[in-house]
């Protein structure tokens, strides 16, 4: 199992870090015209964009130092406690819009990272 969790920090790490940095470092045009899907942020000022961005990177590196580091590991699942909140909200964004395709896709991350805080928090905690 921890094997398990290791690799779904991994590859969710990777995952928000790229969608993260691609909000920081990209123009909004940009952004858009690279992932056509993502209308979201027409409801988004620049820097709640970078704000959404910042917020990605900073959950991802508490997914993975502090497990891999040893120093304070209780901040992996309280990082994934966050991302699945971070989750709900654009959750809460796509219902909101009416955006019904691609809903269960944000509920479907929201559910990873309650499985990953869930695992490191009862099922293979790091001590």
């Amino acid at each position: 199992m921890n094997l398990t969790l290791w690799i779904l920090a991994g590859a969710l790490a990777l995952a928000f870090t790229a969608g993260g940095a691609s909000l920081l470092l990209l123009p909004r045009q940009r952004y858009r015209a690279l992932r056509p899907s993502q209308h979201w942020v027409d409801d988004f000022g620049d820097a709640h964009l970078k704000a959404i961005g910042t917020i990605k990177i900073i959950g991802c590196l508490g997914l993975i130092l502090p497990a891999a580091s040893g120093v304070a590991p209780v901040l992996t699942p309280l990082a994934a406690c966050g991302l699945a909140l971070f989750m709900a909200g654009a959750a809460t964004t796509r219902f909101r819009r009416r955006e019904w395709k691609l809903l269960p896709g944000d509920l479907f991350y929201l559910s990873l990272f309650a499985f990953l805080a869930w695992g490191r928090f009862d099922l293979y905690p790091i001590h």
